[in-house]
């Protein structure tokens, strides 16, 4: 895949001095940090320290006040609550939380977590139906219900309230909860948009907490905050920042027995944890509950106290997510073979694809790994009780809620957020769907979206890259969506020897510039080898440099097999593209 290079603007030169000098670091690296948005000294101390005083006032998020009234109401009543949480790792980590704070604050709580397969996504008549048996006379919904018009309607009927806590966009009407939470509600003035939800869970625990006078109890559970904000893939800017970096001090810490195990059986170091391992590692252990049998199971290690069932669960998850790795495989090639088949490049400008037998639990996963190969909106869809039910997945820049909101007509239902979604269509339409849709992204979507872009925070040489430069940098974590590791360029860089493929076609380069010798790699880039013209000997390359802690080298992304890496006391540059 060829990329667009994006050299981000200079900052004002006179302000990047001043910023560098008060600091005290180099001009690329206050460069880096004004790119960002961090233009004083004192937004800097907050961006490489973030703490709990970070956080904002829950009261500012519209509708609190009633959520957190009638959350008390139930506890001074005795009510049962009943907290219904969605099936990946943002609903599951949220119900989790939701349950272990308001049992620590005396309430008598149950959990309900969907089936995938038999009550698909959002809150259901199924949990309604429990929740009633079970005389619970108030449910909070984590991470869905914004869309729950008809379920909230049917829950009131029997007599049952509704607290949402919502990050997904409203459709023309909010539910008739008692309170809706949700930031990017039409009329919420809360000043930070992007939690998760989990994240909006977490501000409802707050809110309750200061209420009664204890505002430090929800802190013990920011490591779901954490592991919820880093899976569900929300920008990692400003109060998400800081709820990340703080959960995952707690997991470094002192995890609980579930998060433990969770690593342990993934063979992840203990007081090592970042942003990565979570995301490629945590994230799809915790969703292999989900996506092949009862998603119930991961809350249940996530809030297990017993070391030894939470072991047990958690190697039960470690096989779910090897079958479902297996399931991956087999299901990407099949859609690989309709779109190698099928897709007109010069005319389709998304890809919709549907086969009645895929896995409803991967169809997502695959959907994304599509995005990444033909780099295309794309939808994913597989029959599930007669109706065609699917996922979309987006590419960067490029809002698929909207352009499913322009068909929504031609939909049964659908939800979601700018780079993710969740539909259903009747089996009947899904000709006139495709269309639809198809047209609908050829008119959204700018031409110069189709080719991907790396964005370059600065060009350096590499002269600069000293280890205290790379410790600076890795201190930019936790890193994520919208605070990526920052990304360099370099001209005219000497290549030194022979390139060669490495492993699972990774490309091992070493590289030359003002007497510095650097070992590069460029992970599944073995394709760019063709593209080296030997005889020129110079490139210009995009890169990315870590740190270890015993020892400078960069790590392979988690997930890439073939090859064993021992720290090494160099640095070594990790390529994203050449020229």
């Amino acid at each position: 895949m060829h990329y667009r290079w994006t050299i981000l603007e200079p900052p004002d030169p006179v302000r990047l001095k001043g910023l560098a000098a008060e600091i005290q670091t180099t001009e690329t690296i206050a460069r880096v940090l004004m790119n960002r948005g961090i233009e004083t000294f004192e937004c800097a101390r907050d961006f490489f320290r973030p703490d709990i005083s970070m956080l904002h006032d829950p009261f500012l998020m519209d509708s609190m006040h009633a959520a957190v009234d009638r959350v008390l109401r139930a506890l001074e009543q005795r009510e049962k609550i009943l907290v219904f949480g969605d099936y990946d790792v943002d609903g599951t980590n949220g119900a989790a939380m939701l349950m272990l704070f308001l049992r620590d604050i005396g309430a008598d709580v149950i959990v309900h977590i969907p089936n995938r397969a038999q009550e698909g996504y959002g809150v259901s008549k199924v949990g309604i139906d429990r929740a009633y048996r079970e005389h619970a006379t108030l449910i909070v919904a984590v991470d869905c219900g914004i869309t729950a018009v008809d379920q909230v309607g049917y829950a009131r009927s029997l007599g049952i309230e509704v607290v949402i806590c919502d990050h997904h966009e409203p459709g023309e009407r909010l539910p008739a909860a008692c309170a809706v939470l949700d930031p990017v509600k039409p009329g919420c003035a809360y000043p930070f948009r992007y939690l998760s939800g989990c994240g909006v869970g977490f501000k409802l625990a707050q809110g309750i907490a200061k209420t009664l006078g204890r505002p430090e109890l929800p802190n013990k559970y920011l490591d779901f905050v954490a592991l919820a904000t880093t899976a569900d893939i929300v920008p990692l800017v400003g109060e998400n920042r800081a709820l990340v970096k703080l959960g995952l001090d707690l997991i470094n810490t002192d995890p609980r027995p579930g998060i433990r195990a969770l690593l342990e059986t993934a063979g992840v170091q203990l007081g090592s944890v970042q942003t990565e391992q979570v995301a490629f590692v945590i994230a799809p252990r915790i969703n292999a509950a989900g996506r092949l049998g009862d998603a119930a199971r991961a809350v249940d290690l996530l809030v297990s106290t017993d070391p030894v069932a939470a072991r047990r669960c958690a190697e039960e998850l470690e096989q779910e997510n090897r079958n479902r790795r297996r399931i991956d495989k087999e299901t990407f090639l099949s859609a690989q073979a309709l779109v190698e088949e099928f897709l007109d490049f010069e005319k389709d400008s998304a890809i919709v694809l549907h086969q009645e037998q895929w896995h409803p639990g991967v169809i997502g996963i695959v959907a994304a790994r599509l995005v990444e190969k033909y780099y295309r909106p794309t939808i994913m869809m597989t029959t599930v009780k007669g109706v065609a039910k699917g996922s979309a997945r987006s590419i960067a820049g490029f809002d698929i809620y909207q352009a499913l909101r322009k068909v929504e007509d031609k939909m049964i239902e659908f939800g979601g957020h700018k780079y993710a979604a969740g539909l259903s269509v009747e089996l009947a339409r899904l000709d006139e769907f495709k269309e639809a849709f198809n047209q609908a992204v050829k008119e959204l979507l700018p031409e110069e979206l189709l080719t991907p872009e790396l964005r370059v925070d600065a060009e350096v040489s590499l002269g600069e890259l000293t280890p205290k430069f790379v410790r600076i940098i890795d201190r930019f974590g936790p890193f994520g969506s919208q605070n990526t590791r920052p990304a360099f360029a370099a001209r005219s860089v000497e290549l030194v020897g022979e390139p060669r493929i490495v492993g699972k076609n990774h490309l091992k380069l070493k590289l030359r510039q003002n007497g510095r010798v650097f070992d590069a790699i460029g992970f599944k880039l073995g394709g760019l080898l063709g593209e080296i013209d030997r005889s020129k000997r110079t490139l210009d390359i995009v890169f990315s440099i870590e740190a270890a802690d015993n020892g400078c080298y960069a790590r392979p992304p988690l997930g890439v097999q073939g090859m064993q890496f021992q720290p090494e006391e160099h640095l070594q540059l990790r390529i994203k593209d050449l020229r």
